[in-house]
């Protein structure tokens, strides 16, 4: 595994951090924030994990399957991200650096998996 493949265990670990203490700082009180907090607790919480369990791939298509569901992972991750802004429930720019990682990392992932397949 090269140098690079390997700096996405940490960068994929602060970003499921970072995505915990948004949790967090979620209104205890806005059922619709807490309802998409915790969806993207999930989901971007499980990048890393899944990551992590493609570099231990047995096979090149158990790494392949896995590095898919890392694509998968980080998309819905996005998702539930823009939903928490376009609801109301964060401002924007207050998300903004969070959303450009996780645009960062769907390229990354989505470039890994495309060459992968070659």
């Amino acid at each position: 595994m090269s140098e690079k493949t390997q700096d996405l265990k940490p960068r994929t670990k602060a970003f499921a951090l970072r995505v915990i203490r948004m949790d967090s700082k979620l209104p205890k009180n806005d059922t619709v924030a807490q309802v998409l907090g915790k969806q993207v607790l999930r989901s971007g919480t499980s990048v890393g994990a899944n990551y992590r369990e493609a570099s231990r791939g047995r096979s090149k298509a158990e790494f392949i399957a896995k590095v898919g569901d890392c694509v998968k992972e980080i998309e819905e991750t996005e998702h539930w991200l823009e939903l928490l802004v376009d609801g109301g429930c964060i401002p924007g720019p207050q998300m903004a650096d969070l959303l450009d990682e996780t645009r960062q990392l769907i390229a990354i992932f989505t470039t890994i998996n495309k060459r992968s397949k070659e």
